[in-house]
């Protein structure tokens, strides 16, 4: 149950996964690596009931937190929440999303992506 909850709280970004902008997501400050090709992006995003999260992956690493939790619903049907304050990472290429956001509650984290520069921050899995 612990790794299912891990997969879907690292999940929680965008609606198209060839995107390279989420309509949920608000840039707080995007800035360079020190010594390298990457580039580090503070994000706010918030998703409102019914709103959609596709399958994708980051070209980096993508640390998140949750500031307000809610319910999501993974394709099989399973409701799982997600409490306030869950924390997490996902690692270079881990494809994660593919659920709906269910209940009464908008769910608002806060992202941090280290990933590489130039390449689109969302992209489909392969």
């Amino acid at each position: 149950m612990k790794m299912i909850i891990g997969i879907v709280l690292a999940s929680m970004l965008i609606t198209a996964a060839s995107a390279q902008e989420s309509p949920f997501r608000k840039e707080l400050k995007r800035g360079d690596l020190t010594g390298t090709n990457m580039e580090i992006i503070t994000s706010i995003s918030e998703l409102k009931p019914g709103d959609i999260s596709t399958l994708h992956i980051h070209h980096g690493d993508e640390s998140y937190y949750f500031l307000e939790g809610g319910i999501i619903e993974l394709p099989d049907g399973k409701q799982v929440p997600v409490p306030t304050g869950a924390v997490g990472l996902n690692v270079r290429d881990t494809p994660h999303g593919a659920y709906k956001v269910v209940g009464d509650k908008t769910i608002k984290l806060l992202t941090v992506h280290i990933v590489d520069k130039g390449k689109p921050l969302y992209d489909t899995p392969k």
